[in-house]
């Protein structure tokens, strides 16, 4: 079985994660996940695993993230449908500090992407039924979570098509303000 294949994106330690799937007149089987692969990367023992399913196209989750000492790594999957995923860098000193990276990911691209400790994460569905699976390096934590605003004008991400069936605590985050305080990753 084949290794998995990482991309640097323009965001200092955000990944694209390309699987290679061997297929014969059975079906597929692909590598999804390998410690020894993503560990130097900063994924730490995975703690939790969680899926989503999201019925309607335009449907948009997130940006959510969690702060030190309960900030976390994910890895991000689409088992079903086509999402574009997008992570937003909220690291102190960090060069790409409140800028945004894009990648659509899909059950027929089979990518995923890594992020690093740090990161805001979000997706908008850009079909009916899609799901997501989500690996974790620390357990959900509400004291510690937070989430940006997905229309906020200071990021200015460009979502494909007009956001539709956020949920109240989405709606609910605030705008992007000089006190907001970047996360911590050490």
């Amino acid at each position: 079985m084949g290794k998995l294949t990482l991309t640097p994106l323009p965001l200092p330690g955000l990944k694209l994660i390309d699987t290679a799937a061997f297929e014969d007149h059975r079906g597929a089987f692909a590598r999804l996940f390998c410690a020894a692969e993503l560990t130097p990367l900063g994924m730490g023992a995975i703690v939790q695993v969680n899926h989503s399913l999201t019925r309607s196209p335009g449907a948009l989750r997130g940006l959510h993230f969690q702060r030190p000492p309960k900030a976390e790594a994910k890895l991000v999957r689409c088992l079903r449908g086509r999402v574009l995923d997008v992570a937003v860098d909220l690291r102190a000193g960090s060069p790409t500090y409140l800028k945004w990276h894009a990648v659509e990911l899909s059950a027929a691209n089979r990518r995923a992407l890594f992020l690093p400790r740090g990161f805001a994460h979000g997706f908008q569905t850009l079909e009916a039924d899609c799901e997501l699976l989500y690996l974790h390096d620390e357990f959900y934590c509400p004291e510690h979570e937070g989430g940006l605003r997905h229309d906020d004008p200071a990021l200015g991400i460009a979502w494909p098509l007009p956001a539709a069936d956020l949920s109240a605590r989405d709606a609910a985050h605030p705008l992007l303000t000089s006190d907001f305080a970047p996360l911590a990753t050490d």
